[in-house]
């Protein structure tokens, strides 16, 4: 199999929100993803009937080198297992992608003003959607216990971080 390279050109970049990453306490910060200006207003007709957006965006902070192909345990916690490398969602993944599922609170005009989304400030946003849940997972959702142990303060409120 041989090696494909993508090219994308980012569709709105992320102001405001986060400004460095965070492991947990992502919850409660409002951020903005401005629709590039070269878009018509259009292209966002219909998506403030929808409450959650769906948004890939690329680790702009990280560097290929940060990239880990073994398993090991998430957070460098002995408690959990050692996992694979697409059995995490971080930045040491090969494509260092991901995606967020922002609550959308209003929009105006190119701008989406959202919460909950775990990008930073800066980040190029190179697709998104509305969420259709009937898009979402089919049947029954299964996980280990250490996804649920790892992410337990993961959308706590930002205000409530312990210094």
């Amino acid at each position: 199999m041989s090696e494909q390279t993508f090219t994308y050109t980012p569709v709105a970049t992320v102001i405001g929100g986060h400004t460095t990453p965070l492991d947990d306490y992502q919850g409660g910060t409002e951020a903005v993803i401005r629709l590039n200006p070269d878009f018509p207003e259009e292209v966002l007709q219909g998506i403030e009937e929808f409450s959650h957006l769906q948004v890939t965006w690329p680790f702009t902070l990280a560097s290929p080198t940060d990239v880990e192909l073994h398993a090991r345990s998430p957070r460098g916690n002995p408690r959990w297992p050692a996992t694979g490398t697409f059995v995490h969602r971080n930045h040491r993944r090969p494509a260092q992608l991901a995606t967020s599922f922002p609550r959308l609170l209003r929009v105006d005009g190119l701008d989406l003003h959202v919460t909950d989304l775990d990008a930073v400030d800066g980040t190029p946003v190179i697709d998104l959607a509305p969420y259709f849940p009937q898009m979402g997972p089919r049947g029954t959702v299964t996980v280990p216990a250490w996804p649920g142990e790892m992410l337990d303060h993961y959308w706590d409120n930002h205000n409530d971080r312990p210094e």
